[in-house]
């Protein structure tokens, strides 16, 4: 049996080891993750002040409703922050995407890369908003800067016009088309000008993509870009099937000692923090959240204490394991675990390589997306309202502060559904560690009397 696993895991080991390689490797994946982590506290600085404005109590939102300063509600100056980080994030990333993918194309001046970046998302923004007065039968084109398109529904712009401008501006500087400045200009003043012919380049082409799109039924590469790449795969990645598939790839990945989830998310993270955003927006706006994946589904509910859901496996390893290097790991362990760091039990278990734990390591996430998709598409836990919350928030008070009691009790309840899974198969390595240390305990003694046994005078010390 230990040679069929060992001759399975080595297929899998020889097929996923150069993929996750390839990937991790990859300079859109890893310009995408450096964009998402750097926008992150933003974010949940936004977020924090969105949940002070919406907090599940009732006399608490019906006071700032009603309380007034200089003519504006505390509800309504409360929302601003949010406004500024969650509803403007597109913004943000335009200019990462290029600031990050920079250093990826070996180009020495980040922040001309990130500018030309922010600049061709601008130029491809539609700066006007169609308003229907009262009364009126037919919209008023206001020229004006859309809140729309700079929010969740402007990101995937922002990354593709990211990569695409700053590939044309790295190009252009790569054939030396830049102004040379004559000695003894300052550094700053010489880098703006050599910047100068690449950046307008890529203006041009950024703006004659725009006219091109007026002549299109889109009428702009908002819209266009919207209605074919971003709704679909916020379609497909907004599915519990999606969910899912995601979460197999990422922890048999943790199986092989590869950080899994570092490299899904590189990929899935930009499509659930942007249905994550139109949560928290339609929250705020007194509407519904539409969507039930979404960023805090996937951090909050489908694992608790990290990756594998392993707060439910410390839970089982301290309260039901008698060998002692278990419950001295889990002991260790347990602290981390609260604030979903779980590094310690993943390595020193080890769940890496440890065919043992390879089904409940797997199957108590997936079992945890698919009930809890089906209490929250059932309306018994509300969906979760968008506000990002750090990662490191212990279970149940994340529950409760992005679905409200409802999803505190769900945690409690996946916390122990999962120590139920992870238990018969944590007893049998308990059992063979227990075994273990019962046999080392009986030699030792005899070890021990062996020493005891030798006669200093029989020892010839004579050269």
């Amino acid at each position: 049996m230990a040679h069929v696993d060992s001759g399975i895991m080595g297929v899998f080991e020889r097929r996923l080891m150069p993929l996750a390689e390839v990937v991790g490797k990859n300079r859109y994946l890893l310009t995408l993750r450096d964009t998402f982590a750097a926008i992150m506290p933003l974010l949940i600085v936004g977020s924090f002040f969105t949940l002070v404005g919406n907090f599940p109590i009732t006399a608490w939102t019906d006071f700032l409703s009603t309380a007034t300063i200089g003519g504006e509600t505390l509800a309504a100056l409360i929302s601003v922050p949010g406004t500024c980080t969650v509803s403007m994030m597109a913004l943000f990333v335009a200019f990462l995407m290029g600031y990050n993918f920079a250093e990826h194309e070996r180009l020495d001046d980040r922040l001309s890369a990130g500018i030309v970046s922010l600049l061709a998302w601008l130029l491809l923004l539609p700066l006007y908003t169609d308003f229907t007065p009262e009364g009126a039968s037919s919209a008023i084109r206001v020229a004006s800067v859309p809140l729309g398109w700079i929010g969740s529904k402007g990101v995937f712009v922002a990354i593709v016009s990211g990569f695409l401008s700053v590939k044309l501006y790295g190009a252009l500087v790569r054939k030396d088309l830049m102004i040379k400045m004559p000695e003894g200009v300052p550094p700053t003043v010489s880098r703006a000008f050599s910047s100068l012919i690449p950046m307008t380049a890529t203006v041009v082409c950024a703006w004659l993509v725009r006219v091109l799109f007026t002549l299109t039924p889109w009428g702009d590469f908002f819209t266009f870009l919207y209605s074919f790449l971003q709704i679909p795969l916020q379609n497909l990645g907004g599915t519990v099937v999606a969910q899912a598939f995601v979460y197999v790839v990422a922890h048999v990945l943790w199986f092989f000692g590869i950080h899994g989830t570092s490299i899904t998310d590189s990929v899935y993270q930009p499509i659930l923090l942007a249905l994550s955003a139109q949560n928290q927006e339609a929250i705020t706006a007194g509407l519904a959240a539409p969507n039930i994946i979404n960023y805090q589904f996937q951090s909050l509910f489908a694992t608790l204490g990290g990756g594998g859901s392993t707060l439910s496996l410390l839970v089982a390893m301290l309260f039901f394991c008698k060998s002692d290097r278990i419950r001295k790991l889990a002991k260790l362990s347990i602290g981390p675990g609260v604030f979903n760091i779980n590094e310690p039990v993943i390595f020193g278990l080890p769940i890496v390589l440890n065919p043992v734990l390879l089904v409940p390591f797997v199957l108590v996430p997936l079992f945890n997306i698919v009930t809890t998709y089906g209490v929250m598409a059932a309306g018994l836990v509300p969906v979760a309202n968008g506000v990002l919350i750090p990662w490191t928030t212990p279970a149940i008070i994340s529950g409760f502060l992005v679905s409200g009691w409802q999803g505190a009790v769900w945690q409690a309840i996946l916390l122990v559904c999962g120590v139920l899974i992870y238990l018969p198969f944590i007893k049998t390595l308990d059992g063979k560690y227990l075994a273990e240390q019962e046999r080392a305990e009986r030699e030792e003694p005899s070890a021990t009397s062996a020493i005891d046994d030798i006669d200093l005078a029989d020892l010839d010390f004579d050269f």
